[in-house]
């Protein structure tokens, strides 16, 4: 289970492996703070929130079409709470392969996900320290901020902060046209 989907039209699934989005994901430099915050917090702690998980999975897996088993590998390795079977359960479960799977067009906007379970943005600013200074309004979504208000908060993207790695829209449009090809390929 931890290398092999369980749906099996998902051998198939044109992954799109890439080095360094993963990297930037393992260390917490995505660009979108509360999955740079999930991912500092994990290697820093061994632990996350399981809604930071799923947004975290989700990212890695569906906007960044990274392969599930290179996240589940480590969250494996980084977890102190780590179980073989719930850990690849859940990442199977996450990119739509596994026994129960979430419905391939559930795309957690990492975005909205810091806003609704973040409002204030503690979470972020305490995992992501140089965003501290940024208001509300902007702590979920830096890369939108005006320039004044980035100035202001003491953050050049790119430098300070990452610029993001993927553009939401265009990730999750990628994702669905990789699930509507191997739905097509299935029904073959």
């Amino acid at each position: 289970m931890p290398e092999t989907p369980l749906r099996t039209e998902f051998a198939g699934f044109p992954w799109q492996p890439d080095a360094a989005q993963l990297r930037a994901w393992q260390r917490g430099r995505t660009g979108y703070p509360i999955v740079d915050a999930g991912m500092r917090q994990l290697w820093q702690t061994g632990w996350m929130h399981n809604r930071v998980r799923m947004i975290t999975a989700s990212f890695l897996v569906k906007h960044l079409l990274q392969p599930w088993q290179a996240g589940e590998a480590w969250f494996w390795d980084t977890l102190v709470d780590a179980d073989l079977a719930a850990n690849a359960a859940s990442w199977q479960w996450v990119a739509g392969c596994g026994a129960d799977a979430a419905p391939y067009f559930r795309i957690f906007n990492p975005v909205l996900q810091g806003e609704k379970f973040d409002a204030a943005g503690r979470y972020v600013r305490r995992w992501c320290p140089e965003l501290a200074a940024l208001p509300d309004r902007w702590i979920h979504r830096p890369h939108e901020a005006p320039d004044i208000v980035l100035r202001g908060a003491g953050i050049a993207l790119g430098r300070d902060y990452p610029a993001p790695v993927v553009d939401l829209a265009a990730g999750r449009g990628r994702a669905l046209a990789a699930f509507a090809a191997i739905k097509g390929a299935a029904a073959a």
